[in-house]
């Protein structure tokens, strides 16, 4: 429907400006203030009324249906002001082809169409662009499955004819097509797109799948336990359409200030009419004058007072980083109470680094580091790269390696200088059956506590290291919870990782609410409650996961990189990753605000100025506003909120108060994460990138 509405309004001004370019050409009035002419020719003076007509016929009868729910409601608004403004002008300007009046608005009629379609063409783009989320999400799914067969063969079979209790086959790197069981095979399972998390899942029978995700390496055989609308998947599908249909219809300001207008401008026609008539007589002076009160209403400028600063506001958040795709969000934006984080791909890179390192007795930190990095130099894990950029951030050179061997769940060995050495978590020294020295255990012990994960280095059997591993904070993380809280603005986290995880970032980030271990299908649960405790909410996410909670936040926050969906599912789009851009927003968002406050005053103030002389109060004294005068005045309030619109530009978004670099904030104990301190730690943790 959006769509539609969208190829409606583009198409009629498209059409609606070509046909009104003959008609401010051949306007009397606009050749006299701009001092040119245009050649006359036997017929030209019906050029004006013609091409009003035809405009007016196409692009302004949709204002006058849009107009008729509001009347039916009796709640008018923008289109019943457009709509009584074009109709007075219309029907005016008409008679005067052929009654003797002062003047025809054939040029006002028409501009006033062309923007207003312009303003809605605008309007429904975004309307419609917010509605292709549940695309988004249908297209995780695929299209067909392997089907085993009671003979063991497999058969290709669209994933709509699949039931409960059917094994299917998952080759590696196609999608699971419905949620299910692993019941034979092992394999790490992409589910970043369903949990937001960046860690494939390790999968082995009697292991849950969830349709949508990605298999690895392996194969797998899946025994199916829910399809269609049960499966997890469609069930954020579900809450995404449930959390955007429980958002209440937001009046513009332009609307409410167009409302009180027709009240006005109707007011203040019936007095000039029946007080000209007592006055003097009822006569074709009478109409003009209550006719020249209504035009004057008409709402240039207040049609221009919005949009005008939402295009220049949309111009500079793109500058900055920053893509809106809702306006009313960004009039939101300026009043959150509390902004809630999704942790991984949005505080955090999404990619694990060494955060942490302990060394035996007798070995030092870049002997470790330079075994450990040559042993992982031909892995693809995530772990195995960031022991690798660790190695090349601090300098470390490689030695050469032989006899590679890749460990299946336990790490890696291979030989460097004749030593046989491994590499890997705590399986490995299970695996090997070797005792871990006190320190390293310590080191271990301290490490989980935080939610990070250890990695050993054994030689000749011997441990002789352990790197802490965790999800690298993002540098501009410290930076924006410090903009926000002095903008007194809460920050939350919401993650589904562990608490000892969730809570070691939040302490590091100085983080005020912080949700944890939270399942995919509650997290716009969590945005629920702080709006239940009577907060206005943001949400920032990267995630399918987060689409939910995206939708249910009053200004939902995408981070560019993430999903599709959780981009289609949000209110304004970080394009450049920068979670500094959400403390930006805000301060945009108030300036923006302030903008179309003042504009709106401007554009009524004409009004309330304009209209009493159209009625002619100062008549007594010999001052009587003429229609001329009247639209000379329309341009100029025009071209002041224009104006005004522009100064928005000057507007500075760099956060007061805050330098280039971090603070320093309470950190861990030294002995916590090894040799480093807890300042390399720290360190450590946002360089290694």
């Amino acid at each position: 429907m959006h769509e539609g509405h969208e190829e409606m309004f583009r198409r009629r001004f498209f059409v609606s400006t070509l046909l009104s370019i003959p008609v401010l050409l051949y306007s009397e009035m606009l050749q006299e203030w701009l001092g040119f002419s245009v050649p006359a020719f036997p017929g030209s003076e019906w050029i004006n009324p013609i091409f009003a007509v035809i405009v007016f016929a196409y692009g302004g009868v949709p204002f006058l249906r849009m107009a008729t729910p509001e009347l039916g409601e009796r709640s008018p608004g923008m289109m019943t002001l457009i709509s009584m403004a074009i109709s007075v002008a219309f029907v005016y300007s008409l008679a005067s082809v052929v009654l003797p009046t002062e003047s025809a608005f054939f040029w006002e009629l028409v501009t006033l169409i062309d923007i207003m379609l312009l303003g809605h063409w605008i309007e429904m783009r975004s309307v419609r662009q917010a509605q292709s989320a549940l695309d988004e999400l249908a297209q995780l799914m695929p299209d067909t499955a392997e089907r085993i067969t009671d003979d063991g063969d497999t058969e290709a079979v669209p994933v709509s004819d699949l039931s409960e209790g059917d094994l299917v086959l998952v080759r590696p790197g196609a999608s699971v097509p419905a949620d299910g069981v692993v019941a034979e095979g092992d394999s790490d399972v992409n589910e970043s797109m369903i949990t937001g998390e960046s860690m494939p899942v390790s999968k082995d029978p009697g292991d849950e799948v969830i349709g949508g995700t990605i298999n690895g390496d392996g194969s797998l055989r899946i025994r199916i336990e829910a399809t269609g609308e049960e499966t997890t998947l469609a069930g954020i599908m579900r809450l995404v359409e449930e959390a955007r249909g429980s958002k209440s219809r937001t009046q513009v300001l332009a609307d409410r200030a167009a409302g009180w207008l027709f009240y006005v401008a109707v007011s203040s026609a019936a007095v000039t009419g029946v007080a000209w008539t007592v006055a003097a007589s009822f006569d074709a002076a009478v109409i003009e004058r209550v006719v020249t009160v209504l035009v004057i209403a008409c709402p240039h400028a207040l049609g221009l007072a919005i949009p005008l600063v939402v295009a220049i506001n949309t111009s500079m958040a793109a500058r900055n980083g920053m893509l809106v795709r809702d306006r009313i969000a960004m009039e939101e934006a300026r009043n959150l109470d509390a902004i809630v984080f999704d942790k991984t791909g949005t505080l955090t890179e999404g990619e694990h680094g060494v955060v942490g390192t302990k060394t035996a007795d007798g070995i030092d930190e870049e002997e470790a580091l330079t075994l450990a990095a040559a042993v992982e130099g031909d892995s693809e894990h995530m772990i195995a790269r960031a022991i690798r950029e660790a190695a090349a951030e601090r300098g470390v050179g490689v030695s050469e390696v032989e006899d590679f061997e890749a460990l299946k769940g336990r790490g890696v060995r291979a030989r460097v200088a004749g030593d046989e050495v491994h590499v890997g978590g705590p399986n490995l020294l299970t695996h090997l059956e070797t005792d871990v020295p006190s320190d390293l255990q310590r080191f271990a012990d301290e490490a989980g506590e935080n939610g990070q994960t250890v990695v050993y280095v054994v030689r000749e059997g011997d441990p002789i290291a352990a790197f802490a591993m965790a999800d690298v904070i993002r540098d501009e993380s410290y930076r924006v919870v410090d903009a926000l809280h002095e903008l007194d603005v809460e920050v939350a986290m919401l993650t589904g990782d562990s608490r000892d995880v969730a809570d070691a970032v939040a302490d590091e980030l100085g983080i005020d609410t912080v949700f944890a271990e939270v399942l995919p299908e509650d997290k716009d649960e969590k945005v629920r409650e702080l709006q239940n405790q009577g907060k206005l909410v943001g949400m920032v996410g990267d995630g399918v996961n987060d689409a939910p909670a995206l939708t249910r936040a009053d200004v939902g926050i995408a981070i560019g990189s993430g999903t599709d969906v959780a981009v289609q599912s949000a209110d304004v789009v970080l394009v450049q990753n920068n979670p500094m851009d959400v403390a930006r927003l805000v301060k945009l968002s108030k300036s923006s605000y302030r903008k179309m406050q003042e504009n709106i005053v401007w554009a009524a103030g004409y009004n309330v100025f304009a209209i009493p002389l159209a009625a002619g109060v100062l008549a007594p004294v010999g001052l009587l506003l003429s229609p001329a005068v009247g639209a000379i005045l329309m341009s100029l309030s025009t071209v002041i909120v224009a104006i005004n619109a522009q100064l928005l530009r000057r507007v500075d978004l760099s956060i007061p108060g805050l330098s280039d670099t971090s603070p320093a904030r309470g950190t861990q104990p030294t002995d916590q994460v090894g040799t480093h301190g807890a300042q390399g730690n720290r360190n450590v943790t946002r360089k290694m990138k």
